[in-house]
């Protein structure tokens, strides 16, 4: 069973499970009657971490500009498309998701942007800062993938693979952990996703993520993404899933 990812704020987490990523995903409250306008349905999430924290793996121009435009783009064009059907009024990011195939392409696009992004910022962390892997989320990996190398050699490979822009995913279904990846902004909780399941980890490869600092190297971006890794996080998503 797939369980969906809830976000909460991020000034919670350092306490709260990684699976409660970020409260902006889900919806805010109706504006009170009268002049004041309607709240809008999503808000775009601060980072946990000072823009230039990921240096030298990613620099600082970069998170400012995949957070306070990519992302606030993929929020705002998210709130739009909300806002043009009464219908999805008051519908959590994951609800979207979960029969987007049924929904315009704007919400897929733009939902799914919103949810993969405030995902991806709470899976990343200062070099060292990041922990390891746990005992139970090590022996799944060796159960599934046969070692740690194994497993990033596959995730990198699926990565390095994705034609044009998408994700890498780490997911569990089933009871076990697989690798896929999706194109665009799509991810593993939609209903059209060609792998459904629960993710504890992944990589955008779209070339914002990267092209400033690593233009068409891919593969060095994904080898510098090891190592801001928050495995902190990745444990608490594992142990969710389970």
């Amino acid at each position: 069973m797939i369980r969906p990812l809830l976000f909460t704020s991020a000034l919670a987490l350092a306490v709260l499970p990684a699976a409660s990523v970020l409260a902006q995903s889900t919806p805010a409250p109706a504006a009170a009657t009268g002049t004041q306008a309607p709240a809008a349905a999503f808000t775009l999430p601060a980072l946990p971490y000072a823009f230039d924290a990921l240096d030298p793996a990613i620099d600082a121009e970069t998170m400012q500009i995949h957070h306070g435009r990519h992302h606030k783009a993929y929020v705002d064009n998210l709130n739009a498309a909300v806002a043009a059907d009464p219908a999805l009024a008051g519908l959590a990011i994951e609800d979207l998701l979960g029969r987007v195939s049924t929904l315009p392409a704007a919400v897929r696009n733009n939902g799914g942007g919103h949810w993969n992004h405030s995902l991806f910022w709470t899976l990343l962390t200062p070099v060292g800062q990041g922990g390891e892997p746990s005992p139970e989320l090590s022996a799944a990996i060796t159960r599934d993938f046969g070692s740690m190398e194994a497993f990033k050699t596959a995730f990198n490979q699926a990565a390095t693979t994705r034609f044009g822009s998408g994700w890498a995913w780490l997911i569990v279904a089933d009871g076990k952990l697989q690798i896929t990846s999706t194109p665009n902004q799509d991810n593993p909780l939609m209903d059209l996703a060609e792998v459904r399941g629960a993710p504890v980890l992944a990589v955008d490869v779209w070339e914002h993520a990267y092209y400033l600092k690593y233009q068409n190297k891919r593969a060095d971006y994904l080898t510098a993404f090891w190592t801001v890794v928050n495995w902190d996080s990745v444990n608490r998503l594992y142990a969710d899933a389970q």
